[in-house]
């Protein structure tokens, strides 16, 4: 990149719209430079099902994160999400003969905690430390120095469809970008959004998109559970477009000025214009009747939402309760819904420590691009949490890189 070593990029390939946000990495912190957005073309619940239209998209909101920030881009950090990711808990143990745990004891046990059994249409995306264990003793975070004769790593293990992550990895290098590392959408919102005392004391951040939902659940300052369901916000444009027959980019426009997640809180002689198709002339329609259709499919979408997290068995440890995220987020009523079917604080997710334009990305729509910059910087600098499994891709992706090069 044409650009300073303390300057990352994060580019979230959404399924409504592609954003690329640009940050400088000083001593106080972040300086959001340069913003660019492009509506998504060919995204299916975080699936790339266009390569061509999803290349296009990634193009042009690049070249106008350029021009505002005066970088020239030729890497970022990608985010990555969709119904083919999965998250399971795993156990790596190693012997340390009773002598003082290093650095590379630590990384054994990490690495003996992947010996799981994995499809081999899967690829391991992140292997996240929870905590550790030595001789018995656990909740350790750290055991570096302690002396023992067993270590035990708790680690989190993300894995993914070898072929959507190859194709999210073609449309990147296809515009001419190399990748700094692919992340976990819900882990780089969390970077954004999440204070330590949350994940300290129990927090699910729920992210909820274009077409699918992310859970992330933190507990005791590490990651413990990771889910994604396959709803999110066009269900409810859908409905919209269905329920007061108008076209789908004009439910859409609906949803995002009138729409409310609680009828209750509509004011009963509200009116809303609502567009017909076919060249018939415009309607007048009760803002409640949008009211009542949003509210059941947003109400369907926070129960599985809260199903998945008792499913987990975390539900207990919470207790910072909720916080929300995507662009569904931003939906009024959305956070009285949440505390009714939780029975638990909840609150809008908005980014945390970052300065320069924060005024434009905070925002939840754009806690996934952010906090991909905020996760880039900690891991450069030594300060993460996460320990990651190196290259995914190895030689294949510097074998597809030459290919294009030579081809394109």
């Amino acid at each position: 990149m044409g650009r300073k070593s303390s300057v990352l990029v994060g580019i979230d390939i959404g399924t409504t719209k592609t954003s690329v946000v640009v940050g400088e990495v000083t001593s106080t912190g972040i300086d959001i430079i340069g913003i660019g957005i492009s509506p998504a073309r060919e995204i299916r619940k975080g699936v790339v099902v266009n390569i061509e239209n999803t290349v296009e998209a990634i193009k042009k909101a690049v070249e106008d994160a350029e021009h505002m920030s005066g970088c020239r881009i030729n890497s970022a950090f990608i985010g990555i999400a969709g119904s083919h990711i999965k998250g399971q808990n795993s156990l790596g143990i190693v012997a340390i003969k009773g002598r003082e745990v290093g650095e590379d004891d630590v990384q054994r046990a990490v690495e003996a905690s992947k010996a799981i059994a994995i499809p081999v249409d899967r690829e391991i995306l992140h292997t996240l430390a929870q905590n550790y264990v030595v001789d018995g003793q656990d909740g350790i975070r750290d055991p570096v120095g302690m002396s023992g004769v067993r270590l035990e790593a708790k680690v989190h293990i993300v894995t993914g469809s070898t072929a959507s992550v190859q194709n999210v990895v073609k449309s990147v290098h296809r515009v001419g970008l190399d990748i700094d590392d692919i992340v976990l959408e819900q882990l780089a919102a969390s970077e954004a959004i999440l204070s330590p005392d949350e994940k300290d004391l129990g927090v699910a951040l729920i992210d909820i998109g274009g077409s699918s939902t992310s859970i992330a659940i933190f507990a005791e300052g590490s990651i413990k559970h990771t889910a994604i369901l396959p709803v999110g916000g066009n269900y409810l444009t859908s409905d919209i477009a269905t329920g007061l027959r108008t076209p789908f980019t004009e439910a859409e426009k609906i949803k995002l000025q009138y729409g409310c997640a609680l009828t209750s809180m509509i004011p009963k002689e509200e009116t809303i214009e609502v567009p017909s198709v076919g060249g018939r002339d415009a309607r007048m329609v009760s803002r409640q009747i949008l009211g009542r259709i949003v509210e059941p499919r947003m109400e369907e979408i926070l129960n599985l939402a809260l199903k998945e997290i008792v499913r987990s068995g975390y539900e207990d440890l919470l207790a910072a309760g909720l916080v929300l995220t995507g662009g569904t987020a931003l939906l009024p009523g959305i956070n009285e819904m949440a505390e009714q079917l939780f029975d638990m604080p909840v609150r809008r997710g908005h980014l945390m420590g970052v300065g320069g334009l924060s005024d434009v990305v905070n925002s939840p729509a754009y806690a996934v691009s952010v906090g991909l910059i905020v996760y880039g910087s900690r891991r450069l600098s030594g300060n993460s949490v996460y320990r990651k499994t190196g290259n995914i891709f190895g030689d294949w992706i510097r074998s597809i890189k030459k290919w294009f090069l030579e081809f394109f």
